[in-house]
């Protein structure tokens, strides 16, 4: 059974949630032994949170979720490969979900790094390359914009993925088009908790 949320319901329930976070009032919701029996034999997320893998950034822990309410993908620096968009994909045309967050932080690692291999031209060993790969045309698009700190490349980088996914996927693009989901960038501020809108794609 898909959610009844839309959009801007969606987005609404997970500003509420962050703000309870940020505050220190979580409610821990959803995270009982009924709510896990509830969820056997179906699930119904109201959001997808496709975010960077730091430890820092459990995406049910910012949002104040529980179990069954949010299908979460992550990779190091919320890098976008075939499995990725596969999985988004499934969340928006199998599970209905109505919207999608891209989920990046300040003081990225992986931003890091391949604002480090632009700098000196060094690339990194091993599969860290092709994340640095994936990372660098959004750190030379906010240089192109006089973005120098780490922080507006994360931005950058937030929005870049945004336009990545919808470039790449036909069926998360439909769904936008035909609003049946929304895809927005959010940052994440480590220090105090706050989840900040920076880009948004579909009707809200």
């Amino acid at each position: 059974m898909a959610t009844t949320m839309t959009p801007a319901e969606a987005w609404r329930k997970l500003r509420e949630g962050n703000e309870r976070f940020v505050s220190g009032t979580s409610d821990h919701p959803n995270q009982d032994a009924s709510r896990r029996n509830s969820l056997v034999g179906q699930q119904n997320p109201f959001a997808i949170i496709f975010g960077c893998a730091d430890s820092r950034l459990a995406a049910e822990i910012i949002f104040d979720l529980g179990l069954g309410d949010a299908f979460v993908v992550r990779t190091a620096g919320q890098v976008i490969d075939d499995a990725v968009l596969g999985s988004l994909e499934y969340g928006v045309d199998q599970l209905k979900v109505p919207l999608i967050i891209i989920l990046g932080h300040d003081s990225c690692g992986a931003v890091i790094a391949a604002k480090n291999t632009v700098d000196t031209g060094e690339m990194p060993k091993g599969f860290l390359r092709d994340l640095v790969e994936r990372i660098t045309p959004s750190v030379l698009a906010a240089r192109r914009q006089g973005f120098e700190e780490i922080n507006d490349m994360v931005v950058e980088h937030v929005k870049q993925t945004a336009e990545r996914l919808l470039d790449s996927s036909r069926a998360i693009s439909a769904a936008v088009a035909e609003g049946r989901t929304a895809v927005l960038g959010v940052a994440y501020r480590l220090a105090e908790g706050r989840a900040e809108l920076v880009s948004g794609d579909g009707a809200l």
